[in-house]
This record gives structure tokens, sequence and C-alpha cells, in this order.
């Protein structure tokens, strides 16, 4: 199937290796927003509307620099008891997370928004519960010796597809949202505005 041509605002490694996997030839311009003041603006919002704010805006923020193709925006935020959690700010930040996440239920909430010449065409957001098994220090620092600081640019301080997948008992919900961004909804909204 051939698609639009197609833009990802994002240097995400995961996210260009989920559309390269399936067969979507695309070109990385990453988004320059200032992703913290846009999630106090919106103070009080449900995670699912700031994960698509956040995408809506990479897209749009990339559109005026790429006139005429698609251009595709993602973002992912995770909540555990009701408290939003961003990417580790340091080793010690993403060790303190860990052991907040220890033995909850982590919410990943992964959006996605595609936006052609200034102006969203389509937005989409899923989430996926994970239960994180309880967590030890010896575990703690043992994974961050393996995976710091790989997980530094990961919200949740994991990677599924790396030592991450260790973290967890079970997990509900699509592989692709739990990679970052809500694949299958993103392919057939492509197919759609081809």
């Amino acid at each position: 199937m051939t698609f639009p041509d197609l833009i990802l605002a994002s240097q995400s490694a995961s996210r260009r290796a989920m559309l390269d996997a399936a067969g979507v030839a695309h070109r990385a311009i990453p988004a320059r927003i200032d992703e913290r003041a846009l999630e106090a603006s919106l103070e009080g919002a449900a995670p699912a509307d700031v994960a698509l704010a956040l995408a809506k805006a990479k897209a749009l923020a990339v559109c005026p620099s790429a006139p005429g193709p698609l251009v595709l925006g993602s973002d992912s935020l995770v909540v555990v008891d009701g408290r939003r959690f961003d990417k580790p700010a340091s080793r010690e930040d993403a060790a303190n997370h860990l052991r907040f996440f220890s033995g909850r239920v982590m919410e990943l909430h992964s959006a996605a928004a595609l936006a052609r010449d200034g102006a969203v065409v389509w937005a989409h957001a899923e989430c996926a519960r994970l239960s994180v098994r309880p967590l030890d220090e010896g575990f703690i620092s043992a994974y961050l010796d393996a995976e710091w600081p790989e997980v530094a640019a990961c919200v949740g301080v994991f990677r599924i597809e790396a030592r991450g997948v260790q973290l967890f008992d079970s997990i509900e919900g699509s592989h692709f949202t739990v990679l970052g961004m809500p694949l299958l909804a993103v392919l057939g909204a492509l197919r759609d505005l081809k």
C-alpha cells in the first residue's frame, strides 16, 4: 500500500522504527515546542487530552516548515495513582520513579495527530495499563546500570523492547501504544487520507 508523503515530527527512535517496520516511508523533523508549558496550561485535563494536545502541537509546529505533506505528531505520558510522570531528569529521578511505580498499575497514554498545511486533520489516543511488579532496590540499581542513560528519554523509565519488559507482571493494551504511538489507528488514518 502506498501512503502519502509523511513527516514524523519527532526524533523518537521507537516511533521511527515502528513506521519503518510497517513500510511507511517518512522523514523526521523534530518539533520544537515547550512541552512543559503546554502541559502546565492544561492542568486538570484528562491524561488522554494532554497527550492529544501535545501530539497536535508537535504536528502543527512542523507544518510551517513543510507545506503540503502530512505531518505526524505523537506523544506519550504516564500516570500512576493519579500522578503524571515526565521523563526522568537524572538517574536518581529515574530510581525515584521506579520506586513509586513498584507494585502499582501504570497507565500509558499514547496519542497521535496528523496535520496538513497548518490544520489538524485527524487525532487519536489510546491507553495501555501496565501492572508493575514489586521492585526492590537491588533490581532498580541493576536495571539502571544496564539501561541508563537510554531510558532517560523514555516516559515510564522503560523500553519495552529491551530490559524494561522485566518491570511488568501483565500488560493490557496495544503493544504499539506501549511503544509510544497508536500505530494501527495511524495506519488506518493514512489509508483514509491517501
